[in-house]
């Protein structure tokens, strides 16, 4: 088995979500693939019970953890955990196909030269359109990329393994021996954006990075965060400066840092003052303080090892 079926550790996050991250280790138990870890962080849920999860489900490896230190990091405690040849991390607010995880592994089996696969995720309210067919690459000035396939009907037109500009945090397998030369998410981000710079990283060191078209998953998407909400827009622009920061240099750091102070935080931020929405305009100005304050944080560059 061990040849054929390599172990998976299976690694997700959950914070004051234990119904939904129940739905998915449900969903995890229906799968056809036959040698899998499941581990479940919880980032010190304030206001739901985890210990339903480990009741319903007890054969995870649950980690609950005292403080909620972020996203990456709660990913990162799994990745400490894990025991496989290749480690999925996936959003508790994912189902699977039970078929979805054998072509994720046979792809990376197949080239050791992908560091990182993603399958075609679709909206599980939605589950006829895509959410994700692979990424562009970050337009290094404004910072932004899109999905490929982004709310499109899956009428089969990326029905073809292709490489792509980044893995969907939301579903992304990597070999173990990749995070071993590579290190964990950097802390730094908290939420958002640290799995673009993981990927950033890994192509860095040399791999590609795959969409994986005959493997599918539904995703709920915001679940924690909420769709629109002063936390979800500090840590996008707070983080957009620090992915920015990470992985762009020169001439292009320049030029792109002006845009995001001069440009694309102020418009943004303006338009809902303009609409009354006081939080959400001050919460682009967090974003942009906390840069400021850590101007010359070490802890920006750091790239923490497994």
């Amino acid at each position: 088995m061990a040849a054929d079926f390599p172990l998976v550790s299976i690694i997700t996050v959950n914070y004051n979500q234990a119904t939904v991250t129940c739905a998915l280790l449900e969903s995890l138990n229906k799968i056809t693939y036959p040698n899998i870890e499941v581990i479940v962080i919880d980032n010190a849920s304030p206001n739901d019970d985890p210990s339903v999860i480990k009741a319903k489900y007890p054969n995870v490896i649950f980690i609950q953890n005292p403080i909620n230190y972020g996203f990456a990091a709660g990913n990162n405690f799994g990745l400490m955990r894990a025991r496989g040849e290749y480690v999925l991390l996936l959003n508790n607010d994912i189902e699977v196909d039970p078929d979805f995880l054998e072509p994720l592994v046979k792809k990376l089996q197949n080239n050791p030269k992908i560091g990182a696969v993603s399958p075609k995720i679709k909206f599980y309210y939605q589950p006829d359109t895509l959410q994700y067919a692979g990424y562009t690459p970050f337009n290094v000035v404004t910072m932004r990329n899109a999905a490929i396939g982004y709310w499109q009907k899956d009428i089969g037109q990326f029905n073809t393994d292709r490489e792509t500009a980044y893995a969907h945090g939301a579903a992304m397998l990597v070999p173990m021996r990749v995070v071993k030369e590579v290190g964990l998410m950097s802390y730094i981000f908290f939420l958002y954006y640290e799995e673009a710079d993981w990927c950033a990283r890994i192509k860095t060191a040399g791999y590609q990075i795959w969409f994986v078209h005959n493997s599918q998953v539904l995703h709920k998407e915001s679940v924690s965060t909420g769709r629109l909400s002063a936390l979800k827009i500090y840590y996008q622009n707070r983080n957009r400066i620090v992915f920015l920061r990470r992985n762009v240099f020169g001439k292009n750091f320049i030029v792109g840092l002006l845009y995001q102070l001069i440009i694309a935080i102020p418009k943004n931020a303006f338009g809902y003052l303009l609409k009354g929405k006081i939080k959400l305009f001050l919460a682009y100005y967090k974003a942009i303080g906390w840069n400021i304050t850590h101007l010359f944080d070490p802890e920006i560059h750091e790239n923490p090892m497994l």
